[in-house]
């Protein structure tokens, strides 16, 4: 995310400072309830390791992964701390852990579209960000600036729900995948899915060294639907 707007440091500092601030937070937000609400449902559903680790709280240095925290401020993904959960305690047993595990996007896109509500009942601009817009600051008054605000926590929020919907581990949709496929086939699912950490990082790479786009080609669809939902524009 950063990474792209070395340029507004350069041009303008406090900008920068600006937009990092907002992004940070937007982050903090959407990362804490996202790994919150794995731990509620993982509770919720009999298993009290994350509630005994301190993991059921609102706290986000609960929840913040020092790398990955970073990764998400610099380039736009990265990953918090996961929520340690006992599936052997959990009740439906792969079906529990698939509701654990959904329960993270699902959150956000919830915290979303509670956001966009003012914007939904026209008392808000939707103030509409994206990844290349280097000059997304606050530089009007308080109604756009609480627009810009929304604007990053609601685009966040639902970025990283489609992000981890993606079925590959060691991302939420893998587990979600898992628990809803017969028995048979979530066997062989499992056989391959200890390669969906490399296939992650290596479309990453990818990506970012060739410019393609292939996770926002996939991605990119579904969170505009989501905002265009959410906000009504």
């Amino acid at each position: 995310m950063l990474l792209g707007s070395y340029q507004l440091l350069l041009d303008d500092p406090t900008s920068f400072l600006r937009l990092t601030v907002l992004v940070a937070f937007s982050l903090l937000v959407a990362v804490t309830v996202h790994e919150f609400s794995h731990a509620l449902v993982a509770t919720g559903l009999g298993d009290n390791t994350a509630k005994r680790l301190g993991r059921l709280s609102l706290n986000p240095t609960k929840h913040l992964d020092p790398a990955g925290t970073v990764m998400m401020l610099v380039a736009g993904f990265g990953w918090g701390k996961p929520v340690p959960v006992n599936q052997h305690n959990l009740s439906h047993g792969q079906t529990g852990m698939a509701l654990v595990a959904a329960a993270g996007p699902l959150t956000n896109i919830m915290v979303a579209f509670l956001l966009a509500l003012p914007i939904k009942l026209g008392l808000l601009d939707w103030s509409a960000p994206a990844l290349n817009r280097v000059s997304y600051v606050m530089t009007g008054g308080l109604p756009e600036g609480l627009a810009d605000i929304l604007g990053l926590m609601i685009f966040f929020n639902i970025l990283l729900a489609v992000f981890n919907l993606i079925p590959l581990a060691p991302l939420d949709g893998s587990k979600i995948l898992a628990g809803l496929l017969p028995r048979n086939q979530a066997q062989a699912y499992a056989r391959v899915e200890r390669y969906g950490p490399a296939l992650l990082v290596g479309l990453i790479m990818v990506d970012y060294m060739s410019n393609l786009g292939i996770l926002w080609g996939v991605m990119g669809p579904a969170v505009r639907l989501l905002a265009t939902v959410a906000t009504g524009y």
